[in-house]
Formats: C-alpha cells, structure tokens, sequence
C-alpha cells in the first residue's frame, strides 16, 4: 500500500500512485521493517530535480521493480527540502561511502535507521542488480552488513560533532578569506570552479561588505564581473527574470533549468547591493526583474512563497525556454526576430539540444540609447507572451520557512532601497520599477504574515508548508535564524514592534533548544527526533548553514535591541567558524558576510522623523549604511522601537542618530553630516 496520498509534499505526491508501497518518513515504517526483518531503502529528493524524475520512471513506476522492493524492502520516500535534518545525515554518510554526494540520494539501511550501503542515481539495470545483491547479503551476510553501518555510523558521529578549535574571526581572517577567493576566481567567466557552476550569492555578498570595509577594488571586481556574467548568460531568465539553479557548463550558457527560491532570494541582495554601492544600471535592472520574478512566478498571495519551478517541463528539459532562429522570427516577424536572435545569441547551431538555443544577452543594451533599450524591452514582453503559451513547467508550492525567510530579507532591501532612491533610468523603467516595487513589497508582507500565522506554531517554527496547512516537520536552525532575520527585516522596514517581538521569540528559542557548549549550535532541536547522528553542519552550501543564520540574526537582534548577551551569543558562534573562514573561504560566505557586520559594528541608525517614508535622511541612511547595518525611522519614543527611545527631534527637525556597538556619536540634521558620519 502506498502511504503518499496524504503527504504535504509535491514531491512526495509526485510518488503517490507508484507501484512501490513507499512510507514517509515515519517510526511505523522503521518498526514495520523490524516485524519483517528486512532492510530499508530511503530515497531522498526533491520535486524539481531533473535526475530524481528520471529514476522515478526508470525505476519506481515500474512494476517489476516495485515487486522487488515490495517483497525484499520497507521503502521511504523523503523530500529533503521537507526534512533537511534526515537529509544531511545521510547526505554525509553518502559523502563518506562514495566521495560525492547528489540527488536522488539512495540509502539502505538497517530497521534501527544506520546505513550500510549508499549511492545517487542508478539506472534501472543497475538498480534492479542493487537490489538484488543487498537483499542477498542481507540474508547471507548480516554480521558483515552491521560492521559496514557502524563504521558508517561512526564517520558520520565525527564529521558532524561540535566542538573542536575556536578564534575571534578577525580583519586577519576576513582579509585572508577574500584573497583565497580572488586566487580561485574564474578571471575569464567570472564565479569559481568549473563546470557544473553554481551562483556564489554568498561569496559575493561577503567581498560587496569587504570592499566597504577595505575599499578592495579587486573584491568589488570580482563581484561586478560575476553578476554581468550571470546576468548576460543562460542562467539568467532573459524574458522573465530570475535565476537557474545552476550551469551545466563553466561560462553560464546552459543552465540546470529549476528556478529555486533561494537562489533567487540571495542573488536579489547581491544585485541590489552591487547597485547601491556602484550606481550599475545592469545591477538594477537585474535586481527588478529577480524582485519581479519572485513577487510574479513563486509567490501565492496567503501563501508565502512556492520553493521552485521544476527543471523539466513535461518531461524534457528547458522546453519552455529554449528558441530557434526561425521561431524568433515566427514570434517577431523578419526584422525582429534577425534583430533579437543576434541580441541573444540564438543561431542555427545552437547552444542547447537539438538545434535550439538558451538565450543569451549577447549585446551590451543596459547602457545603451534609450531607443535601443525600448525596442528591446517590447521584444522581451512580445517574446515572453509567446512563451506563455507553451507547457510551463511544474511549480513546487511547499512553502519553506528558511527560504520564505531569505526571500523576505531580500526584498526589503530592494523595496526600501528604490523607495528612497527616487525615479530611475527612462519615464517607462522609472514606472516599471515603481511598479515591481509596490507588488514586491505586497509580495513581502503577505508572506512575512504568513510565517508568523501558519509556521510559528506554540512558539516553535514548523519547517514546511502547503495550500495554508503546516506540516508536522520541527523547523531546523536555518528556519530560526532565516526567519528571525527577516522579522528584523520587518521591523525595519514597518516600524512595527510585534515583529521585533517575534524575532526575539525565535531567537530565544534557538539559544534554549539548538545550543551546544563552546558557542556552536546542532542543527536539530533538543528535543527533536534523534536520528543516527545529530547534524551540526557549520558550513554555508546552497543556503546559509544553520550556524551563520542565526548568527545574522543573533546580529541584527542585538543592534536593534541594544540586549548585549545576543551579540555575545553571534561571537562566541562566529568563533566555532572562524579557523574554517580562511581556509575554506567557498563555503564559509554568509558567516563572512556576517563577520563584516559585526567588525563594522554594525552601525545602529535611528531617524527621528514624522515622514520615515520620505525623509531625505532616511533616504541616506539607506544609500550609505556600513555593512550590516540597522536602520528604523519613525517619530520619537515610538512603541516598539527601542532604537528611537530617548531620540527627540532637535530644535523640531528630523534628526539622525548613529551608533556603533551601541556607542553613539552627536544627533545631526543634515543629510551631508549623516553621510560623514557613517564613511
């Protein structure tokens, strides 16, 4: 019997009418495995996973393969992005079996959960072998399948234990970090490593916030080099915005074409940070259509936001994006379409499969004459009506508290950064981005409310949801920090005291429940269900780690708070971190990127004024904020701000109050004294 139908999960319900009598993640399937005395497959993925649709037609929509199981295995089908606690313990102990990791993730194990045997993807053939050679050492070979998953069982146990060495993450450690990234820099095609090639979104907000530090061109170099190329290539939705998860190639052609809510999240804060500290006008523009991308495709209004759009559409990957030169003309007719298939790189060779071709902006249009810059937009609008029309590919709509929480972080910074920028570029993309932003800024609140409605549950966060109903899965410690932080966020942007109230609620709760002694945090709650090993990943990958999360938020708290024990809390964790940021600086980015606000100070920005929405020192708060910095501005002694306690206006005007470490230097009036004071 398959017990799907009911999961919350699209992925899971992806599997719901297989042959194959799968289980969630459950302690009845593991018992059910002890009554029959027989092994467990787990089969770890996601819905938008292109590798893990292909297995499941192969392998689990066939019959003859779901006899095999059925009879000889207790199966377990797991979302990862649903339980990213089971994920990352077994994540490991596939890294530590076969050197390399991936999904599909393919793990047998024993009826207590310990894993004798792991792997990714295998053919069908290769599958069915599998299956058949483990059931037989299972009956034939058990004192030898046992030895296997307790040494497994204690290399897991070693790669994730907290403890071990600690130091002050200091200028040294930064500086040292942003050289060793600049030594593995891609100076031909920008970003790190070769092909596949994922966004560094981390990496880079960190040399953004060291290059505000050190005024390092070489850092700002590298950033502005990397986002043109992610921005003029395959992996950048050149119609509908947004970004691929990754390239398949080293210079940014032929993407991976799943859209996930956290890349474009983090990539949104680099692009419009890249814009506030360089003006860049393909900055901006990037950053509308990413904000515009998440507010139209992934957001659901009362629903947060969808985790992804799917790699495949059906069943063949990139049909809905890709294009020949002869249907561009067919879309624009002959002048056009010659025009637009130079523009994007579209011949009759092609970039992709079969003829066809990922578009490209082969062309430098962002500086262009404005008349060059409109006829390129109509063909963009023109281009992508055509493309609606075509099968779009499926949308995973779980909503993921971590996830939800960086989009929101993301957008606030672009919402308040245009609203106090004024008009920008042309009449048409001064209305267009004044439009993106009033719907990004909905898109925002809705979501953030939805969190505090649906996911804080007793004052715990749930990890997922669906179509308004929460999941049963405990929020991790990315859940905590991600979302804590964008409640900062909030209260930032609104002026609202329940918000800070509500980040404070989080963050308390982590400290009391994921904590571990010497300043380290597991990535699992106390009293959360104890599987084989209790993760502890220190190290940011595709999303910040649990650890660098809450320590943003711990951060950002403690600035807006004035409450010293967080920032305490945010060091003695950024310790645990430290002795791994100047030799791994690739995966150590968002603790970085934290560890620059915390040397900067961060900065405490309070404006006393009665118009926080237009006030020109607000507006320069926001332009020339250090790194990391917290802003609010509202009336004097405002309830709910602790920041604007005690901040009067002087002699009737608007009035800006800077500190630092909660060390405040003279309240001014002036927009060019403010600017002083934060260079």
């Amino acid at each position: 019997m398959n017990r799907l139908a009911e999961a919350t999960s699209p992925y899971l319900l992806q599997h719901a009418d297989n042959p194959v009598d799968w289980w969630p993640w459950c302690d009845e399937a593991f018992a059910e495995a002890k009554r029959r005395d027989v092994p467990v497959l787990i089969s770890v993925g996601y819905s938008a996973c292109h590798w893990c649709h292909v297995m499941a037609h192969e392998s689990f929509e066939d019959e003859a393969v779901g006899k095999l199981l059925n009879e000889g295995f207790v199966s377990i089908k797991v979302d990862r992005e649903e339980r990213p606690d089971v994920d990352a313990v077994y994540m490991t102990a596939t890294q530590a079996m076969t050197g390399q990791g991936g999904w599909p993730m393919t793990v047998f194990a024993t009826p207590d959960g310990t894993p004798f045997f792991c792997g990714t993807y295998f053919p069908r053939p290769n599958f069915v072998r599998l299956l058949e050679s483990v059931g037989t050492a299972w009956r034939d070979q058990r004192e030898a399948v046992l030895r296997q998953g307790a040494a497994v069982v204690e290399a897991i146990g070693g790669a994730q234990a907290v403890g071990g060495p600690t130091a002050p993450l200091t200028a040294e450690l930064l500086d040292a970090a942003a050289d060793q990234l600049a030594s593995e820099y891609d100076e031909v095609n920008g970003g790190f490593g070769g092909a596949p090639k994922f966004p560094p979104h981390m990496n880079l907000l960190f040399l953004l916030r060291h290059h505000q530090r050190t005024g390092s061109a070489r850092s700002l170099e590298i950033v502005r080099h990397t986002c043109e190329a992610m921005a003029r290539g395959g992996l950048h939705d050149q119609l509908a915005g947004g970004f691929a998860r990754y390239s398949v190639d080293g210079h940014w052609t032929v993407p991976h074409f799943e859209k996930m809510l956290y890349d474009n999240a983090l990539l949104l804060r680099v692009y419009t940070q890249l814009w506030r500290l360089t003006g860049d006008a393909l900055a901006l523009r990037v950053a509308r259509d990413t904000a515009r991308f998440l507010a139209d495709e992934l957001h659901r209004p009362g629903q947060g936001f969808a985790s992804a759009l799917d790699a495949d559409t059906e069943g063949v990957e990139g049909l809905t994006y890709v294009w020949t030169p002869a249907q561009l003309v067919e879309a624009l007719g002959e002048e056009d379409g010659r025009w637009a298939a130079d523009l994007f790189a579209v011949t009759d060779a092609g970039s992709f499969e079969e003829g066809t071709s990922v578009l490209r902006l082969a062309r430098d249009v962002d500086d262009a004459d404005p008349a060059v810059r409109e006829r390129w937009q109509v063909v963009v609008r023109r281009l992508l009506a055509v493309r609606d029309t075509r099968p779009q590919p499926a949308r995973d709509d779980k909503v993921v508290a971590a996830w939800n929480g960086l989009a929101i972080t993301a957008l606030a910074e672009f919402v308040r950064l245009v609203e106090t920028t004024g008009r920008v570029g042309t009449e048409g993309e001064a209305n267009l981005l004044e439009g993106v932003t009033i719907v990004a800024d909905g898109a925002m609140r809705d979501a953030a409310e939805y969190l505090a409605r649906v996911h804080v549950v007793d004052g715990r966060l749930r990890r997922a949801s669906r179509d308004g109903r929460v999941g049963d899965p405990a929020g991790v410690l990315e859940d905590y920090g991600c979302v804590a932080e964008a409640f900062c966020a909030m209260h930032q942007v609104t002026g609202e005291g329940r918000w800070l109230d509500l980040a404070g609620q989080l963050i308390d709760a982590a400290l009391a429940h994921f904590a571990a002694p010497g300043g380290a945090f597991h990535d699992t709650a106390d009293d959360a269900e104890q599987l084989v090993a209790r993760p502890a990943d220190p190290t940011d990958n595709a999303t910040p780690s649990g650890r660098s999360a809450i320590v943003a938020a711990l951060v950002a708290y403690a600035a807006l708070t004035g409450e010293n024990r967080y920032r305490e809390a945010a060091e003695a964790a950024l310790s645990t971190v430290a002795p791994i940021v100047g030799r791994h600086a690739r995966f150590t980015g968002y603790a970085a990127t934290v560890g620059e606000a915390l040397l900067s100070g961060p900065y405490e920005i309070a404006v006393a004024t009665e118009d926080p929405a237009g006030d020109p020192l607000v507006a320069a708060a926001y332009r020339h904020a250090p790194p990391g910095a917290v802003i609010v501005a509202g009336p004097p002694d405002r309830p709910g701000i602790p920041l604007l306690a005690d901040r009067p206006l002087v002699d009737g005007r608007p009035t800006a109050y800077v500190c630092r470490g909660f060390v405040c230097q003279r309240p001014v009036t002036g927009v060019e004294e403010l600017v002083g004071q934060l260079r």
